[in-house]
């Protein structure tokens, strides 16, 4: 085989191949003008003339001499080119003969008998009993497609985040890469972010824990899942707040659970009716922010909670939602570290401290559980996160930097709140009633002579995001009639202008009331 240059490299070369049956013409086009090597246009090029089938199998390549005197390239340039196509698996190197295009190809396309295609058919989809339940299960939010508006829910303020300090630690993770950093993660999480967290957790919300009792999960949702499987058999009971999360809902129908709503009043879950509610295997509880009325379970209630679980043997699981953010409000200790019998599961999550696609939450567990833990995510589905953001959040807790955002952020929600309460009180006052907020990032608003299902419904045709209470009821008719305000994601003037779409959703409402009370006394 030979190759004759047919044009000069300054305006693109173009190489002729002669091969024994017959002849092939094999353009190489080298823009000297363009960004790269040129020995990655030269691998460009021959490894296009190879799938294209214009280089067919066992073709003899020119050597890297030859190749390099046509294209008036160095030698050194041919070299890399015919080297990482070898590498590649599109050339393979034969001792005392030469360079020749594989007969087996890295992409080679697969082939399709077209005559054994058929048209597809779409049969009908049914999901299982367990499944239908799942998906028929509630959303905590509904949102408007678009940026963060009044008054979205579970949103932190994504605008204030250190993103600098956060993409300096990135870098320097990424460079200091090593290659047992790419292996499969350890179980339960990376060591240095354990600690971090146990470290954290200590000293911010009273837990009792070492660093091995820290289990590193894809966020709090994938933390429930695991533990309602781990914990409960099919058919198990499991009670849940009335109203609350619906989050925790899916996780534990997912398992299988029976449901078993239990009312929630102004000190917290009512622990008492635990009592008549037979079987109980696990209960979940919001207790330092509860979700979605707000309010924090009172110190005679969590013990209440803890002699419960000590007398029947039963599981608590603590998600200490929103815990990080106070106004004005002492903090409670947690429930894990008033817990002598090993009986709490805390589960904790960085999407709202921090920014929700991180997706990394973590659990603490009782000494005796924790092997147990590991043992079922392996075999079942390993939630571990991807071990660069543990060592990136680590870094970001271990700097300080954790700590020095969340005082800065805690001056941002409570001017948030503030903004909040003043435009309910100007635009809607006498209409919405808020209830005092002590933790968290949204509020909880009484309405008053007008249906909140009604009112949502009006807000979102004007592009504001509010849910009614009775949305994370089991029971909506036992619900008061209010709605959910989220305000963290919400800069003071949109909360303004958001209270005024609020307040014309309100009256549209309440006219729309009026004109069908009309409807059915003249009808």
């Amino acid at each position: 085989m030979r190759w004759r240059l047919l044009a000069s490299p300054r305006l693109g070369a173009i190489v002729e191949v002669m091969a024994r049956r017959g002849a092939a013409t094999l353009p190489i086009h080298l823009d000297l003008r363009a960004h790269g090597d040129l020995h990655e246009q030269i691998y460009r090029e021959l490894r296009r003339a190879i799938l294209a089938r214009i280089l067919r199998p066992n073709t003899r390549i020119a050597s890297s001499r030859a190749l390099a005197a046509d294209l008036c390239v160095s030698r050194t340039t041919t070299q890399l080119a015919l080297e990482k196509l070898v590498a590649e698996g599109y050339l393979v190197s034969r001792r005392g003969s030469g360079t020749y295009v594989a007969e087996e190809l890295p992409d080679a396309p697969v082939p399709q008998v077209v005559a054994q295609l058929r048209p597809l058919r779409h049969p009908p989809v049914v999901l299982s009993r367990r499944g239908v339940q799942i998906a028929a299960g509630k959303p905590a939010a509904r949102r408007i497609a678009g940026p963060a508006r009044a008054f979205r829910l579970g949103v932190p303020a994504l605008e204030q985040f250190p993103t600098a300090v956060w993409s300096r630690l990135s870098n320097r993770r990424i460079v200091a890469m090593t290659a047992r950093e790419l292996d499969y993660g350890r179980g339960g999480g990376l060591p240095a972010l354990r600690a971090a967290i146990a470290d954290h957790t200590r000293g911010a919300r009273g837990t009792r824990c070492e660093p091995d009792q820290v289990y590193i999960v894809g966020g709090a949702q994938c933390g429930l899942e695991l533990l309602s499987k781990v914990l409960l058999d099919a058919g198990d009971a499991a009670a849940v707040e009335e109203p609350g999360y619906p989050g925790a809902w899916s996780a534990l129908t997912g398992a299988g659970a029976q449901i078993i709503p239990v009312p929630v009043d102004q000190d917290g879950l009512c622990v008492e009716r635990l009592a008549s509610a037979q079987g109980v295997r696990l209960v979940y509880v919001t207790p330092s922010h509860q979700f979605p009325a707000g309010v924090p379970m009172s110190l005679p209630r969590r013990q209440a909670l803890l002699d419960w679980a000590a007398r029947t043997g039963g599981w608590i699981i603590e998600d200490d939602y929103d815990c990080e953010f106070r106004f004005g409000a002492q903090p409670i200790p947690c429930l894990q570290g008033l817990d002598t019998d090993g009986r709490v599961i805390y589960v904790g999550t960085f999407s709202k401290s921090l920014f929700p696609s991180l997706r990394l939450g973590f659990l603490i567990v009782p000494p005796g559980l924790c092997d147990g833990l590991l043992a079922v995510s392996r075999a079942v589905a390993d939630p571990q996160p991807p071990s660069l953001d543990q060592a990136i959040l680590a870094d970001f807790l271990a700097g300080g930097h954790f700590a020095r955002h969340l005082r800065q952020m805690r001056a941002v929600y409570s001017e948030r709140l503030a903004a909040l309460h003043d435009a309910a009180a100007r635009f809607c006052a006498g209409r919405l009633a808020l209830r005092p907020t002590r933790t968290g990032l949204h509020a909880v608003g009484d309405l008053i002579g007008v249906d909140a299902v009604r009112v949502t419904e009006e807000c979102a045709r004007r592009g504001v995001e509010v849910m009614p209470l009775s949305a994370y009821a089991a029971r909506p008719g036992d619900a008061s009639n209010a709605l959910v305000l989220g305000f963290g994601a919400v800069p003071p003037d949109a909360v303004t202008q958001g209270m005024r779409g609020l307040a014309e959703a309100i009256d549209a409402a309440a006219d729309l009331e009026i004109e069908r009370a009309a409807q059915r006394t003249t009808g």
